[in-house]
């Protein structure tokens, strides 16, 4: 599964096309598509994005965690899933954002790419300094309240 991260603030042309960061590039490399896919959270005015196993896996614990015909499971699907969208890199290692998605993260000029390890988010460039503002205080009030790594002692 691909890993992301870094911050990369590119721009988007009048077409909608984004440059995809180069790192990001190389981690969907081995995947079984040669793109990204995206799709609209739930919870913020931005695009995630991840490689095709990333979908794949959670469709998988959709399906294992509600079962196939549960309400719950079926809004998450349809929310996600089908709303999420395959994007194929260009030659210059461009993508399309779907325009639908750019309006709804309030994506103009410039996109920020914001690594977070198995997915990353796409955002319009003030609006992610806002979130990163709002971001960072609540990890430092939520830090100390993590288990430490490996279960053990202190980290």
């Amino acid at each position: 599964m691909a890993f992301f991260l870094s911050t990369f603030t590119n721009k988007v042309d009048k077409k909608g096309r984004v440059s995809v960061p180069a790192s990001f590039r190389s981690a969907v490399a081995a995947s079984h598509f040669p793109g990204i896919v995206v799709y609209r959270p739930l919870n913020f005015p931005c695009i995630e994005g991840a490689d095709m196993s990333f979908l794949e896996q959670l469709s998988d614990r959709l399906y294992g965690d509600f079962g196939p015909f549960n309400p719950d499971q079926m809004s998450v699907a349809t929310a996600i899933l089908a709303g999420a969208s395959q994007l194929g890199f260009d030659p210059e290692g461009r993508v399309m954002l779907p325009a639908e998605m750019r309006d709804a993260a309030g994506i103009d000029t410039h996109a920020t790419f914001v690594g977070l390890g198995r997915k990353f988010q796409i955002w319009g460039a003030d609006a992610y300094q806002a979130h990163l503002k709002d971001q960072l205080s609540h990890a430092a009030e939520a830090a100390p309240k993590l288990p430490p790594f490996g279960g053990g002692g202190q980290a």
